[in-house]
């Protein structure tokens, strides 16, 4: 399909949730993606996920917690019901602590996997949670690209609204490894972000996103953080990859940001107010 026959792909954010080291939410790293006050790095604090039913927020890990808890920011934001919302959830590798006491257990001498280890260690997980928290039934897709899995998820989730003319909600997120997988996959820390998309501007759009182009895509370079300590927390959490359109949404000017995507091409867009 060329580009002359192909229209440019739109969607309005109505809704973000954010945590991660040093940001508790996007109200606090709205100001701090800004320089409006400072950004200081701290290890992630994850809320209880209090809309579980007891059973399960006693199974839930870093990424379940992170997940629900920057999911449930952005409907809300949105003023949506969660229920009725498709979803994407994306992630370099799902749940690393997880990961690190399988490989444990099957380390030793009692190589028996604790069924709670089993069903977390799936990719799907923190989507099933979700659907178990909210009552959402609507379709969910759940995507893995590595390093380049949060503008995967972005591309998924702009697809989708536009195509199927609903609003979706992408959720992408990450968590640290312990050693010795630390030294192969050195992620710092938990981090998590969800954006609400929606084909219509609404009275609560944030911002308007286009892909750039005829699709999407260049080989320009991808845009950094100034902020040294945010530019660090993009390098080392794939979910970061985000941190320069969140900027770019908190700003009240028109600018094009390409973030992180394949090796050798990024997913740029425009970033205009609404």
């Amino acid at each position: 399909m060329t580009a002359s026959n192909t229209s440019a792909l739109t969607v309005f954010v109505e809704g973000i949730g954010l945590v991660g080291p040093g940001l508790s939410s996007w109200e606090d790293g709205r100001d701090k993606l800004l320089g409006q006050s400072a950004y200081v790095s701290a290890a992630t604090v994850l809320p209880s996920p209090m809309s579980l039913p007891a059973a399960e927020r006693r199974r839930a890990g870093a990424v379940i917690k992170a997940s629900l808890a920057v999911g449930q920011e952005a409907v809300n934001a949105a003023g949506l019901q969660a229920s009725s919302l498709p979803s994407v959830f994306t992630s370099s590798g799902g749940d690393g602590v997880n990961c690190h006491d399988i490989c444990s257990a099957l380390a030793s001498n009692d190589r028996l996997i604790s069924p709670t280890r089993f069903h977390n260690s799936v990719h799907n997980a923190a989507s099933g949670y979700w659907s178990i928290s909210t009552g959402a039934t609507p379709t969910s897709s759940v995507l893995c690209a590595h390093d380049g899995s949060f503008s995967a998820g972005l591309l998924e989730a702009i697809t989708q609204a536009v195509v199927d003319d609903t609003p979706v909600l992408l959720v992408a997120y990450d968590t640290h490894y312990p050693e010795p997988l630390h030294s192969k996959r050195p992620i710092s820390d938990t981090l998590g972000v969800a954006l609400v998309l929606s084909p219509q501007r609404s009275a609560r759009s944030l911002a308007r996103i286009t892909l750039s182009g005829a699709d999407g895509l260049t080989d320009a370079a991808a845009d950094s953080m100034v902020d040294p300590a945010l530019e660090f927390l993009r390098q080392t959490i794939p979910a970061a990859r985000a941190l320069p359109l969140l900027r770019l949404i908190a700003s009240p000017q028109a600018a094009t940001v390409a973030l992180d995507y394949l090796d050798d091409m990024q997913l740029a867009m425009e970033v205009a107010p609404p």
